[in-house]
């Protein structure tokens, strides 16, 4: 979903997020539940970026750490950190994927009109892993570009 394809509907509700000190914003069509944490299974042989799955009401949904994907420290769990399971499309397929989030702020309608593309020296991550941003209340929101980034993890090779 690039920013000219946002562009074409006037508001976009998004949900907010916490990875570390940086808030991330995911569009909340994207998003099935929340959960608190539970449990997780590692799995042997995966990589840091895919180390687990979870089991979400009897499917076995994978658990790909965004933070390691986008170099954000790690810090201490609190009792603010959720797991969001999210509907993607990974390299063309749709998938189901969680991701932990240090804290889930609010959902939010907001006009796409304030939506600016990442300029290529704002960001340690790589351009194409994000959609845009936009000025919020405690400064710049990103978002990330969920499909991209899935698709990108999913071609890498088991660490």
């Amino acid at each position: 979903m690039t920013i000219h394809h946002l562009k074409e509907d006037r508001q976009i509700t998004l949900v907010t997020l916490s990875l570390g000190k940086q808030v991330l914003a995911i569009p909340a069509v994207r998003l099935r539940e929340i959960l608190d944490p539970m449990p997780v299974t590692r799995v042997p042989g995966a990589g840091p970026l895919v180390p687990a799955v979870l089991n979400v009401r009897g499917t076995v949904v994978p658990l790909a750490n965004l933070k390691q994907v986008l170099r954000i420290p790690e810090t201490e769990a609190d009792d603010r950190r959720r797991i969001l399971v999210l509907d993607v499309t990974i390299a063309g397929e749709p998938a189901v994927v969680a991701m932990e989030a240090d804290a889930v702020h609010e959902v939010a309608t907001i006009e796409t009109a304030i939506i600016e593309p990442v300029p290529a020296t704002a960001s340690a991550w790589p351009p194409e892993y994000l959609t845009g941003l936009y000025r919020g209340g405690a400064g710049f929101v990103l978002m990330p570009d969920l499909d991209q980034i899935l698709s990108a993890l999913a071609q890498r090779p088991m660490a």
